[in-house]
C-alpha cells in the first residue's frame, strides 16, 4: 500500500470542491448588492468564484471599500448565506472516498479556503469531515487567491514544503494561486470548464473519477 508518511499534503477548496455551495453563495450576493443598487449577474458571480469578500467587491464595485463597509456588506452577504446553506450541505461525490484514500496514505490534509471562518466551520461541522483535517485555514483576512497566501499558510501549519503539497480547485484564482505557491493542482470542472482550468497538472469532471494512479502521478 502506497504510504506518502506524511511528506506530502492534499490542500482542499471547499466551495465547490468538497461541497456544491454555488446554489446557495449566487442568491446571496445577488440579494445583498441589488438592496444597494448593484447589478451582479451570473457570469459576474462565475468570474469572481474562489476570490475572498474584499477582492470580489473591489472588482464588482471598481474601487477598495472603506473596510467598515466592506465588513458589513461581506456580514450582510455571509448571514444571508448561512442561513440558506444550513441542513442542505452534502459532500460532492467522489469526496468522502479521497478523504480517506488519503487517510490511509498518510497524506497531510487541510482545507484551504477564501470563505469566512464562520462559514468554514458551519460546512465542517454539517459534512462531519473535521477528522480528516490537520489544519482548517481560511483566507479571508490575507491576500486572496490568485495570491498564494492562503495555500502557503496551510502548508505552514501542516509542516510540509509547498514542492510536496496538492491543492484540489474549481476556480480559476484557486487554480492560478496553487502555480503561484509552487504546488500541483488538480482541478475539478464543478464551476468552470476544463479549458479554463488548463494551468493544473490534471483535470477531473468530479473526483468520483480520481484514480490512483494518476494521482501518484501527480504528487510523484
Amino acid at each position: 500500500m502506497t504510504n506518502y508518511g506524511y511528506k506530502r499534503a492534499i490542500l482542499w477548496d471547499m466551495d465547490g470542491v468538497l461541497v456544491n455551495t454555488g446554489a446557495y453563495h449566487y442568491p446571496a450576493w445577488k440579494q445583498t448588492l441589488e438592496e444597494l443598487g448593484i447589478p451582479f449577474s451570473e457570469e459576474q458571480f462565475r468570474e469572481t468564484f474562489g476570490m475572498n469578500n474584499s477582492s470580489i467587491l473591489e472588482i464588482i464595485c471598481g474601487k477598495k471599500l472603506p473596510p467598515e463597509k466592506e465588513e458589513e456588506i461581506s456580514e450582510r452577504k455571509e448571514s444571508l448565506f448561512r442561513e440558506a446553506v444550513k441542513g442542505k450541505a452534502k459532500l460532492l461525490p467522489g469526496v468522502e472516498d479521497a478523504l480517506k484514500q488519503f487517510s490511509a496514505w498518510n497524506l497531510k490534509q487541510a482545507i484551504a479556503s477564501s470563505a469566512p471562518p464562520k462559514n468554514i466551520e458551519v460546512l465542517v461541522l454539517e459534512l462531519q469531515i473535521s477528522k480528516y483535517f490537520d489544519a482548517i485555514v481560511s483566507g479571508y483576512d490575507i491576500p486572496g487567491k490568485p495570491d498564494p497566501a492562503v495555500f502557503l499558510k496551510a502548508a505552514r501549519q501542516v509542516g510540509v514544503p509547498p514542492e510536496n503539497c496538492t491543492v484540489i480547485e474549481d476556480a480559476v484564482a484557486g487554480v492560478e494561486a496553487a502555480k503561484r505557491a509552487g504546488m500541483k493542482c488538480i482541478a475539478v470542472t464543478t464551476t468552470n470548464t476544463a479549458e479554463n482550468l488548463s494551468k493544473a497538472d490534471l483535470i477531473l469532471d468530479s473526483l468520483v473519477h480520481l484514480k490512483p494512479d494518476s494521482l501518484v502521478e501527480v504528487l510523484g
